[in-house]
């Protein structure tokens, strides 16, 4: 016999999340023709079917400031990924809007704010030099429409960033002029371009061919402008002899470069900028750190005041180093040279925003910078803090101890500068925790222990750095 073959209606609805059909089968049944149908008020006993939908959530009052702060789309994909671990069985559906705010970051950016126990006081990999009070202050006024190119008295277009050229004349009152770009490698490539070029050579003595951070060589930024360089003495001897005897018709410029993030000593020479000025060519210094006059912290590093005294036509330096401001490079010297410079078709390029103009002006202008405070500690009472937060962490039962300990500037500048500074000494796998922490601490780990470097911490922040040690230890 055939079996009997019976149609079967599907009916498909949507569930209360939106995004879960319901599939409704009716089947008459083998004995008397009866229907037996599992209704949707049956299969809404999953509890996953009182997942609210992404729309009900957003329309939460509590979810309704932090979509202004952030914008939709963020807390949008937060509640998404939600409702997947209330779907998976991993979270309550009544837990949903909780787990979305206890989620949600501070700002919609993906850089998480670092305290800074290293004890380098311009850390390379946490953004060089933090801005002054001031300075953020500026950020914060320059981010809306504002003056940068227009003269409000005339109503006419205006020269861009005056005041914060105003201000860097004013800091370097030896320079005939100055110029500001975006950082200090696009200083000397506009530098090297304006000067020199295809056919045209600079003259560099091989210690100074330097590389700094993430593989960046100083030889070939200058060779990529079709600039040919014209090496002289040798990697640890130069003399003022071999310099004169490069230059010729081609040379460009005579090119000094402090190789700021090395050392080199013993049988060795170098040639003081002095020495190489009215050569019949223009002599360019290159002194990387930011530096603008003399630091007594730091008596061998160049500075910019220095440089155009003794004779140097242009000098170029960064601005979020030893200065303690924002990333650009900084251009002083004699005002034919640097008028070139501005007006050769790639300083366009390498313009900077209103952004760094205002906290540039701000840190010029301003009060003293942080990595300038920083510099300019007092090791006893550095220590007198390191004490205090160790003797309350001790109190709350946390392993600490206040050491001695040795900070350098770091960030390309004062090589081989040890600064004296204090530490708190906590156990080594704090580490790892104290970097997890919003927001994270970082120190240095040193013959087994993690050492929280207070010279490039403000006071303000130790209240802070004790409650992030306190619930780093919870968690390790």
């Amino acid at each position: 016999m055939v079996p009997a073959v019976f149609k079967t209606d599907v009916a498909e609805y949507l569930g209360q999340a939106g995004s879960i059909p319901v599939r409704l089968r009716h089947q008459p049944s083998s004995a008397g023709g009866e229907e037996r149908q599992i209704t949707e008020q049956q299969a809404t006993g999953d509890p996953r079917r009182r997942i609210p939908s992404t729309d009900a959530v957003l329309r939460d009052p509590r979810l309704t400031e932090v979509i202004d702060g952030l914008g939709r789309d963020l807390v949008k994909q937060r509640v998404r990924d939600a409702q997947h671990r209330v779907r998976a069985g991993d979270l309550a559906a009544d837990d949903l809007v909780g787990e979305v705010l206890g989620g949600l970051p501070s700002s919609p950016v993906s850089l998480t704010r670092v305290l800074n126990a290293t004890g380098v006081l311009v850390h390379t990999n946490l953004g060089r030099a933090p801005l002054s009070a001031a300075a953020v202050r500026a950020l914060a006024e320059a981010a809306g429409t504002n003056d940068v190119e227009l003269d409000l008295a005339t109503g006419r277009r205006g020269r861009r960033g005056r005041g914060a050229l105003d201000a860097l004349r004013d800091a370097v009152p030896a320079a005939g002029d100055v110029h500001v770009v975006g950082n200090g490698a696009a200083a000397l490539a506009l530098a090297v371009t304006a000067l020199g070029g295809p056919g045209r050579t600079v003259v560099i003595a091989r210690g100074e061919m330097i590389e700094i951070g993430d593989g960046f060589r100083l030889p070939e930024l200058l060779e990529a402008t079709g600039t040919r360089l014209r090496e002289v003495g040798t990697t640890n001897r130069v003399t003022v002899d071999d310099y004169v005897a490069a230059i010729d018709e081609t040379t460009a410029f005579v090119l000094k470069v402090h190789p700021s993030n090395f050392v080199v000593s013993g049988f060795t020479s170098t040639v003081p900028p002095e020495q190489l000025a009215d050569r019949g060519v223009p002599l360019v210094v290159d002194i990387g750190s930011g530096l603008l006059a003399p630091h007594p912290a730091l008596p061998d590093e160049p500075d910019m005041t220095t440089m155009l005294a003794t004779g140097a036509d242009l000098v170029t330096s960064s601005g979020d180093k030893l200065l303690g401001g924002p990333q650009a490079g900084l251009l002083a010297g004699d005002a034919e040279l640097v008028h070139r410079l501005r007006r050769h078709p790639l300083a366009r390029a390498l313009r900077v925003d209103k952004l760094t103009l205002a906290a540039l002006e701000a840190t010029l202008r301003g009060p003293t910078p942080p990595v300038v405070a920083a510099l300019e500690a007092d090791p006893g009472q550095l220590f007198d803090r390191a004490r205090r937060l160790a003797d309350e962490l001790v109190a709350r039962g946390v392993r600490a101890e206040a050491v001695h300990s040795v900070a350098a500037v770091g960030g390309g500048g004062a090589p081989g500068v040890e600064l004296p500074s204090a530490a708190v000494a906590l156990p080594e796998d704090t580490a790892e925790a104290l970097r997890a922490g919003r927001p994270a601490v970082l120190g240095r780990v040193h013959e087994g222990r993690c050492l929280l470097d207070l010279r490039a911490l403000p006071a303000a922040d130790d209240p802070e750095l004790l409650g992030l040690v306190i619930a780093a230890v919870g968690r390790v």
